[in-house]
């Protein structure tokens, strides 16, 4: 049982990462993310984007803006996802569910 808790939380976290992608990619195209589809994906990803955003300004290159601030919430993103997946399997395995 321990295992699949560890699956599931694994494939949350994963799609998290691919909506985080989708934002990205959705940025290029101003009309897509004007519809329903992308106003939610700004939505469930704003929380993680946001403060990195308001911390970070965007880089100015000739007449556009590059946003680093992504880049830098997907690095946190990748650390934040291992430590969430280790205490899960530590907490697991305290309640002696995983060995």
């Amino acid at each position: 049982m321990g295992f699949a808790i560890v699956q599931f939380v694994n494939w949350v976290l994963n799609l998290y990462w691919y909506l985080i992608i989708v934002r990205i990619l959705l940025s290029w195209f101003p009309n897509l993310s004007q519809t329903m589809l992308g106003q939610w994906v700004r939505n469930v990803t704003e929380p993680l984007l946001g403060p990195f955003r308001r911390l970070i300004p965007p880089l100015p290159l000739g007449g556009v803006y590059i946003d680093l601030s992504v880049y830098a919430a997907l690095i946190a993103y990748f650390f934040a996802e291992n430590g969430i997946l280790w205490l899960v399997r530590f907490l697991l395995g305290l309640l002696g569910l995983i060995t």
